[in-house]
Formats: C-alpha cells, structure tokens, sequence
C-alpha cells in the first residue's frame, strides 16, 4: 500500500485502521465515549442546585442586614441631630423594607434558577427525544 493511502487511514491517536466496517465502528465508540464523558463531566458551580435551607438562610440573612444597616442610620443620625426615637424608627423602617425587596428578587432569581431546567426537560419532551 503507497504511503499516502496509509497516512489517509491513520487514525488521530496514531492507530491504524484500514477496514471500512472497522472505521465506521471506531466512530461509533467514539460517539459513544463522547456522550459518556459530557454526561459525567462536573457541573459549572454557578450551576449548581442550593439546598431549600442554604435558600433561607440567604434570605434571612438579607433581610436581618437591612434591617441592621437602616437602624444603625438612624441610631447614628438621632446622635447626631439629638433626636433620639424618630431617625432610629424611620430607618428601621427603611431597611426592614430594603432587606424584604432584596429578598424578593433573591426569590426571584432562584426561581428563574429552577425554571431553566425544567423548561429544557419540557422541549426535549416536545421533540420527541
């Protein structure tokens, strides 16, 4: 067989493969290992699913640094200006208010986080795969 002939049926990783049916074999198994290996590859962290408690926790801690950040506003400011109660309530307030908007587009966004793959299972299901 002339040299180019065996370069044209040399395989990437340097093994040689001559036989059609053998060719076509070799890149089945190779689809094959491919797919196994995308399927077992690990996850981008962003990606990964938090646990029902790691979600309150965030949320709960969101909502008490509001909370603390507008009452140590106010605290500072009725020190300041001598008007003990009114600053201390009204940034109470505030941040309590702040610490819940926060809140909510935390839940906001792990809902989002949760309807991507479901929305994904659904067209695969559409499609028939």
């Amino acid at each position: 067989m002339p040299p180019l002939a065996l370069a044209s049926a040399q395989h990437p990783e340097g093994a040689f493969v001559t036989d059609p049916e053998q060719r076509a074999q070799l890149a089945e198994l190779e689809a094959k290992i491919a797919k196994l290996k995308a399927k077992d590859a690990p996850k981008p962290h962003q990606e990964e699913h938090y646990s029902q408690a790691q979600m309150a926790w965030r949320m709960v801690i969101e909502l008490v640094a509001g909370l603390l950040i507008g009452f140590g506003m106010g605290y500072g400011l009725d020190i300041l200006l001598g008007t003990m109660p009114v600053f201390l309530v009204i940034f109470t307030l505030l941040g309590v208010a702040a610490g819940v908007k926060t809140m909510m587009r935390s839940a906001a966004e792990i809902q989002q986080g949760m309807d991507k793959p479901a929305q994904g299972g659904d067209e695969r299901a559409k499609n028939g795969d």
